[in-house]
C-alpha cells in the first residue's frame, strides 16, 4: 500500500488551482523545497495532464500530486440557465465574446484516471465528490495514495468508507470552488478548525487542512488542531512560478472582501467581490459545469483585456497575506 502522506521535509501541500494558477513550475518548486506540489487536472485534457506531469518530473524527482474533479450529472433547471444567459448577453457583447454552450461534461475523468494510473503519481486527490471503492483500489494498486476533499463530517465518513488514505478538510475560508459533494446552500460551509475537530471525531485518517492558511502561524494552528499538513492555495498565487493572470495578481494586492458565489461557474466558489459578482450573483442558478462553460469565453475576453471586474478572482479569506515571493522561499518560511 502507498504511504498516506509522502515523506515531506515541510508539512506544506500546494493546493491544486485549476484554470491557470497551478503550473508544472509551481508544483516542482513546492515539491523540490520539501513540500508536496500538485498538478490541477481540472479543465485540462487528458493529453495536457500527461504533459503537465512529464514537465513537472523534468524539473524535480520529488513526489507529486494530481487533483481530479468528480463531476456528477444532476438535474439542472435549463430555463433558469437560459434566463441567466440572457442577463449576460450585454456584457458578452461589450467584450465581443459570444457566450459558450451551457453543457454537461465529466472533465474526461476516465481518461485522466488512466493517465495518473499509468504515470503512478504519489498522490491522487479528488474534489466535488467521493470516488468508488474500485477507483480507490485501482489507484492504490498503481502506487498512489488517495485523498478525498471533504467539507462535512458525513462526507468524511463516506470517504473513509471507500478506502481513502487521507482527508483534505476544506474549510469555508478557502478560495475557489467548494469541494462539497453536493452544491446545496448551507452544506460545506463549516469553518476549518470546526471541520478538523468534527472530522477527527468520525475518522482516524490523516487530515490535511485547507482554507484561509497563508503564513507560518496559520500552519502551526492547523497542526495543533490535528492536521498532519496544511494545503495552501491563494498564498501561492502571487509567486513567479504561478500562472495567475495579471488582473488577478493585481486584485490580490488590493483591499477587498471575499464571498461565495455561483455567478461564474454555477457552483459555489469563494472569490474577491467585484462588479460581476455584485450584478449577477442573485440570478446565477446551481448548474455546474453548464454555467462554467457558458461564461468561459466572456471571462477569457475580460482577462485578455485586463479587466478584474468581469473575471473570477478566486481567493481565500486571508488573501491579503499573500506575498510576491518564490514558492520555495514560502514553503521554508511557513515551516520555521
Amino acid at each position: 500500500m502507498p504511504q498516506a502522506l509522502p515523506e515531506l521535509t515541510h508539512p506544506i501541500v500546494q493546493a491544486p488551482m485549476a484554470g491557470g494558477p497551478s503550473t508544472p513550475r509551481l508544483a516542482a518548486a513546492v515539491s523540490g523545497a520539501g513540500g508536496l506540489g500538485f498538478i490541477a487536472a481540472g479543465y485540462r485534457s487528458a493529453a495536457q495532464l500527461r504533459e503537465d506531469i512529464v514537465a513537472t518530473r523534468a524539473l524535480t524527482g520529488a513526489p507529486l500530486g494530481v487533483n481530479l474533479f468528480l463531476v456528477a450529472e444532476t438535474d439542472v433547471d435549463e430555463r433558469a440557465v437560459e434566463a441567466y444567459a440572457r442577463t449576460l448577453e450585454p456584457l458578452a457583447s461589450r467584450y465581443g465574446a459570444p457566450l459558450g454552450a451551457a453543457r454537461y461534461d465529466d472533465d474526461q475523468l476516465d481518461a485522466k484516471l488512466d493517465v495518473v494510473g499509468e504515470l503512478r503519481v504519489a498522490v491522487v486527490s479528488f474534489t466535488f465528490g467521493c470516488p468508488s471503492p474500485a477507483v480507490v483500489r485501482a489507484l492504490q494498486d498503481a502506487g498512489s495514495a488517495v485523498w478525498v476533499t471533504v467539507t462535512e463530517p458525513d462526507e468524511a465518513v463516506l470517504a473513509a468508507g471507500v478506502g481513502a488514505d487521507a482527508l483534505i478538510c476544506q474549510g469555508s475560508e478557502a478560495g475557489g470552488h467548494r469541494g462539497t459533494f453536493a452544491d446545496i446552500d448551507g452544506r460545506g460551509e463549516l469553518g476549518l478548525l470546526s471541520l478538523l475537530r468534527l472530522a477527527r471525531g468520525v475518522s482516524d485518517l490523516p487530515l490535511i487542512a485547507s482554507g484561509g492558511i497563508a503564513d507560518g502561524p496559520g500552519v502551526a494552528a492547523v497542526l495543533a488542531a490535528g492536521a498532519v499538513a496544511a494545503q495552501i492555495g491563494t498564498a501561492f498565487m502571487r509567486c513567479p512560478e504561478a500562472g495567475t493572470s495579471a488582473p488577478h495578481r493585481e486584485a490580490l494586492t488590493r483591499p477587498g472582501t471575499t464571498a461565495l458565489t455561483r455567478a461564474f461557474s454555477g457552483r459555489r466558489a469563494r472569490g474577491i467581490v467585484n462588479d460581476f459578482m455584485r450584478e449577477h450573483d442573485a440570478d446565477a442558478p446551481s448548474a455546474y459545469p453548464q454555467v462554467n462553460h457558458l461564461t468561459a469565453p466572456l471571462r477569457a475576453a475580460a482577462r485578455a483585456a485586463g479587466d478584474p471586474e468581469a473575471i473570477n478572482l478566486w481567493a481565500g479569506q486571508a488573501y491579503a497575506l499573500a506575498q510576491e515571493r518564490p514558492a520555495a522561499e514560502l514553503v521554508r518560511a511557513w515551516s520555521c
